[in-house]
């Protein structure tokens, strides 16, 4: 078995792309409406993709608060000084649990709790 993505419920789907593409660093995959008032979006490729589906007949996104998407990045200072050049608020961190790992968190535009995580 092979896991295919995380299908995230949005309010706003351009807002949740730019979060997506100038925050985590996805690419558009590919983009299509999918019935009367909705769309689907899918970004990034290999094992990291994401599906967004918004509807314009209903918006309310209903999330779990002990959820949250986790992506590595080189470094979570750098990547630190880049959310908060961005306007970004740091939602908590960082952490430091062991000499191995280091993370912190964000919201995305829908409240989901976004993890950036470097391995020391």
């Amino acid at each position: 078995m092979k896991f295919c993505w995380s299908t995230l419920r949005v309010n706003d789907m351009e807002e949740s792309l730019a979060f997506y593409q100038e925050i985590v660093g996805l690419e558009l995959n590919r983009r299509f409406n999918a019935g009367p008032g909705g769309e689907i979006a899918f970004l990034g490729d290999g094992e990291t993709k994401i599906e967004l589906i918004s509807n314009a007949a209903n918006k309310e996104v209903n999330l779990g608060e002990d959820i949250s998407l986790g992506f590595e990045v080189e470094s979570v200072d750098e990547m630190i000084e880049s959310v908060k050049e961005k306007g970004l608020a740091i939602h908590s961190g960082p952490f430091q649990p062991n000499p191995h790992v280091k993370f912190f968190y964000v919201l995305d535009p829908n409240g989901l709790k976004i993890q950036f995580v470097e391995n020391i």
